[in-house]
């Protein structure tokens, strides 16, 4: 069943890899992730700069390294986009068992670089944070639990994908890293509405996450302090939101121009997870509104896509890869502008970070290769067939 799909795309004999992958793959797709890396690009040439000077680095040490990790992110995503379906389940496997794991001794082997959150692995060169590369794998795994138990004598893939999750949640929620956590119950709970849960369920899985919310903020000060600078009135300008929303102003419609803003030098992460602001007061709201109309397009394109898709599995698995990313950007934009509270999550493809960067490309290359052209028919096919018989 994994092989199935859509597209009507005839079958050619003997044709070689690389002409039959650019023949299905979404070109589009790639061409908007490439431009979403070269404004990162462009934005960590303006934003890290201070941060190197800060840190006695040479000025475009950040900019180098963004380089480097972007690279093996496009070419981990192209690798990724090539393999078949079934393949991509196995290393979805293989690579949540090993992430949950990592995840697992993060407590007793990990660091926090003094941010107050055990989130990564110190390799001396880079750091590794697990919980960027658990995404996509959980993704592709709980799709695949869920699709399972659609089959006869199949197993209770859905209480066994919900376990998996909330493990996953919980271990998050551990270090602490809230953010992470909702963001992957969010994706698990769209899949879970894909496959056709009910109504009532979903409803209730809904309080619960409330209620755990409600327990997190009387329980963890860390918590309870964002929300609380959230829900503040008055915004205090000399905290990070402050400074965001400001430059954000100050930007306007055409921006202050290239190399003349000045949150870069006020914000501690204006190269990761307040990317947006940077781009806003150098750009102005023409470079915002790129960003996200690339955004847009690479969502809109995808579920196009798995919307004429017959195989459950890859449905349920590109609508969860492409949950993830939708709702990361919408978080990482909505909290510099203070729709959300703060939650120190990256904006794919444009903020630094090497985890961050390589796992975004791990996941649109999964979704690539979920998406592409198959010789199979598509399901408008089988439902028309049915309504005839």
């Amino acid at each position: 069943m994994t092989e199935m799909a859509h597209g009507g795309v005839p079958l050619r004999a003997a044709e070689a890899v690389l002409p039959r992958w650019w023949r299905t793959v979404d070109r589009w797709t790639i061409g908007c992730v490439v431009v979403l890396f070269g404004i990162g690009l462009l934005l960590a040439l303006a934003s890290s700069p201070p941060l190197a000077a800060r840190n006695g680095l040479h000025p475009f040490h950040y900019v180098q390294r963004q380089l480097v990790f972007g690279l093996l992110a496009m070419v981990v995503m192209l690798i990724s986009s090539m393999l078949s379906p079934a393949t991509i389940r196995r290393l979805a496997v293989v690579g949540f068992l090993a992430t949950l794991l990592s995840l697992l001794a993060l407590p007793f082997l990990g660091t926090d670089f003094g941010k107050g959150a055990v989130r990564w692995y110190s390799l001396g060169f880079t750091s590794v944070q697990p919980s960027e590369f658990l995404k996509p794998f959980l993704a592709v795994f709980a799709a695949w639990l869920l699709a399972a138990g659609h089959a006869p004598d199949g197993p209770p893939g859905r209480s066994l994908s919900l376990g998996f999750t909330m493990l996953a949640v919980a271990l998050l929620v551990i270090q602490p890293d809230f953010g992470q956590a909702a963001l992957i119950a969010f994706a698990w709970g769209v899949m879970y509405f894909v496959s056709g849960a009910p109504i009532a369920l979903l409803l209730g899985l809904g309080g619960a996450a409330g209620l755990g919310g409600l327990l997190a903020y009387h329980s963890s000060e860390h918590f309870a302090r964002r929300i609380y600078g959230f829900l503040t009135p008055e915004v205090d300008p000399r905290t990070q939101i402050g400074f965001a929303t400001n430059a954000i102003q100050e930007g306007g419609f055409f921006g202050v121009g290239v190399g003349g803003g000045q949150v870069k030098w006020s914000l501690p992460d204006a190269h990761t997870d307040f990317i947006i602001a940077v781009a806003a007061e150098e750009y102005g709201v023409v470079l915002v509104l790129l960003i996200i109309a690339l955004f847009a397009s690479i969502v809109l394109r995808s579920v196009t896509r798995l919307m004429r898709e017959r195989d459950m599995f890859i449905r349920l698995a590109g609508t969860g890869l492409i949950a993830m990313l939708a709702a990361q950007a919408m978080i990482n934009m909505g909290v510099a502008v203070r729709l959300l509270p703060t939650k120190g999550m990256t904006l794919p493809f444009i903020s630094y970070g090497g985890s961050s960067l390589v796992a975004a490309g791990i996941g649109l290359g999964m979704l690539l290769s979920l998406t592409r052209s198959r010789p199979q028919g598509e399901i408008g096919d089988i439902l028309t067939r049915r309504r005839r018989t």
